[in-house]
């Protein structure tokens, strides 16, 4: 029997999602981070310029290097799969480039002089949209209550020590929040028209 009949291509929109990133990653390699800056990463965004509604979605398929990377893809094709099976490929699609639109626009408005980039807001997303994959419609899950509790709080935690000096650290908490109330609204919203 063939080995390779066995391994399946189930969760088109993760891989393709997870690929795609490790090849940006190659290149911002191969131009020592030039590709991020033009492409893959919000910073002092102009309304003029056209390469600034790319970075917009671009900036979730960025990331600093081949740590920043794995920490964000391990989660997601652990996490992804399950829930592109939930709710479709279509609409994980659409869950994704919705959290890279929000987090990319309100970083572009009130963090203009920092660059963003990274999937951890869609991380976020998923962590949050998870707790929904089995709870029954007009009920709040536990472990949403809790994956509130444990991981944004703990990044307003982080955050606000930053904001007042207490802590530094690339890392923009305020992304990862936004991430999450993306996939508590994304579940409810789906949870809602599929039960």
């Amino acid at each position: 029997m063939n080995p390779l009949k066995k391994i399946s291509f189930n969760s088109p929109v993760i891989l393709i999602f997870t690929i795609s990133s490790l090849v940006v990653l190659g290149l911002s390699a191969i131009t020592n981070g030039a590709s991020n800056t033009l492409l893959f990463s919000v910073y002092g965004h102009s309304w003029k310029n056209p390469l600034g509604y790319i970075r917009l979605f671009g900036h979730v398929l960025g990331h600093a290097n081949i740590e920043h990377y794995t920490s964000n893809f391990l989660l997601i094709l652990m996490v992804g799969p399950m829930l592109e099976e939930k709710y479709g490929s279509k609409i994980l699609a659409g869950m994704i480039a919705v959290t890279a639109l929000i987090t990319g626009v309100i970083s572009a408005v009130f963090n203009p002089n920092a660059a963003l980039l990274g999937a951890s807001g869609v991380v976020f997303m998923m962590i949050l949209l998870s707790s929904f994959a089995r709870a029954k419609s007009g009920t709040i899950p536990v472990t949403l209550i809790l994956a509130v509790i444990i991981y944004i709080g703990k990044e307003v935690i982080s955050g606000t020590a930053g904001v007042i000096g207490l802590t530094t650290s690339n890392i923009s908490h305020a992304t990862h929040v936004i991430g999450g109330i993306c996939g508590a609204v994304f579940g409810f919203i789906v949870n809602r028209k599929n039960n």
